[in-house]
């Protein structure tokens, strides 16, 4: 039984289960405690290396015959607005953003739960009570702010983004809105506004999650310009997304070992002070 907690990460894979993006498919996912106090420097490295975070977990998928998932972040100097996100902020500008400490609120679980029902009866998180929502939302290590937006007049709650604060950017970890309000396009908005987050605090990127080609309830992230995919190492910027075609042969991933042993791992070693 180990009784201190090791100096180097320990990375570990899930077992097989079935794909949430593509059907017919089995997904892993590489995966590593976030905690102790360099858990803000793990999180900001691993990030840029195609991570995300759940609770205090880090993880990617590291399917054994797909690597279809890609890591997907906006470059806010390299974005233009198109026409139809313009009006999505016109349509949208009576609704006030707040940005709160990670604290679960009755209000935003009521909204999670409209949203879930509506638009995602089947999914994973159908099942996720009370409880197990407020731990989404609290159980960080990190700066993770809860990004809400009202409506002006009314104060009603209208959609709600858990955002992570990192050293070049701002990761949209989870959002969910009012999903009756089909004709502002919300999910959209969220992230346009985002973008302005990002500008305001003076931070390069908006880190979306997964862009999967080829499965519709990823598709919208490749309406946005200024986007960058994370692949064979490094990012890269997208300027065509039919150019991007699920990879499915068994040979498309490294092992395990080579995945873990490329990670790069951020210098945890305190500073020495220099001597006169």
């Amino acid at each position: 039984m180990r009784h201190t907690l090791p100096l180097a990460p320990q990375f570990y894979v899930t077992a097989p289960q079935p794909c949430p993006y593509l059907a017919g498919r089995m997904e892993r996912k590489l995966f590593t405690a976030l905690q102790g106090e360099n858990a803000q420097k793990l999180n900001d490295s691993l990030s840029k290396q195609g991570f995300r975070r759940s609770q205090n977990v880090l993880y990617r998928p590291s399917c054994a015959d797909c690597a279809a998932c890609l890591s997907a972040r906006i470059n806010v100097d390299a974005f233009r607005a198109t026409r139809s996100q313009r009006r999505t902020l016109n349509r949208n500008d009576h609704l006030e953003r707040r940005a709160t400490s990670a604290w679960a609120t009755e209000d935003q679980y009521d909204l999670f739960r409209r949203y879930l029902e509506t638009r995602h009866s089947d999914g994973g998180m159908a099942d996720m009570d009370a409880f197990e929502f407020a731990a989404m939302i609290e159980e960080t290590p990190i700066r993770t702010r809860v990004v809400e937006y009202a409506d002006g007049e009314t104060g009603a709650l209208t959609a709600v983004c858990l955002t992570d604060v990192l050293d070049d950017g701002v990761s949209m970890v989870y959002s969910f809105y009012d999903p009756y309000m089909k004709r502002n396009s919300l999910g959209t908005f969220v992230i346009l506004d985002h973008i302005d987050i990002a500008i305001e605090a003076g931070l390069p990127y908006v880190y979306l999650g997964y862009w999967v080609p080829g499965s519709s309830k990823m598709g919208y992230k490749a309406a946005f310009s200024g986007l960058e995919i994370y692949s064979g190492g490094e990012w890269r910027a997208m300027t065509n997304a039919a150019e991007y075609s699920a990879k499915r042969h068994p040979l498309c991933n490294d092992p395990i070992a080579e995945q873990v042993a490329n990670i790069s791992l951020p210098d945890t070693r305190p500073t020495q002070p220099i001597m006169e």
